[in-house]
């Protein structure tokens, strides 16, 4: 077990790598916290969903909710690593999750196939809008490699929103 000093715990835990101010750091940690959250809850009930699924068009939504469930899951290193390249620190455990997620799980012991995807449609739209929000702290802050991203990830959170009502019309 190494030790530090007071000093050099004190300036590993105050750097910032990319030069943002201490304000725009806590700012965009805690919006992308909030939304890795959110990203966490939605990976999961998706997940829960795809195992869980059950009907006709088993074999078509099962194979649907297990693509979405990895596109979801393949951001959430992303977001955590760009907390940490701007100087902040993120999420640490199962109920620091909890504590900020705003996508509501669902524990439901059957949910019907048609109602698993319009609430996922749902998910996927409130997860639009969140990341919405984070892009618009984002620029606030001129992270331009965080707004990048987001872009990509607003695309594919609607496009997983589309196929979603697509498949309960």
């Amino acid at each position: 077990m190494s030790t530090h000093t007071s000093q050099e715990s004190k300036a590993a835990k105050t750097s910032n790598p990319d030069g943002f101010a201490p304000d725009a750091v806590r700012d965009l940690s805690g919006v992308l916290n909030a939304l890795l959250a959110d990203v966490f809850a939605l990976y999961l009930k998706t997940k829960n969903f795809h195992w869980h699924m059950s009907g006709p068009h088993f074999r078509d939504y099962h194979l649907l909710l297990d693509d979405q469930a990895t596109q979801i899951f393949a951001i959430t290193d992303d977001i955590a690593e760009r907390v940490r390249k701007i100087g902040g620190s993120t999420l640490r455990s199962v109920g620091h999750i909890a504590k900020l997620q705003r996508i509501a799980d669902n524990d439901q012991e059957f949910v019907p196939a048609r109602d698993m995807l319009l609430e996922l449609h749902a998910d996927n739209k409130t997860l639009v809008e969140s990341l919405r929000a984070a892009h618009e702290v984002a620029g606030r802050a001129s992270d331009y490699a965080t707004t990048s991203l987001i872009e990509v990830w607003i695309d594919e959170a609607e496009r997983r929103a589309w196929f979603l009502f697509e498949a309960t019309r």
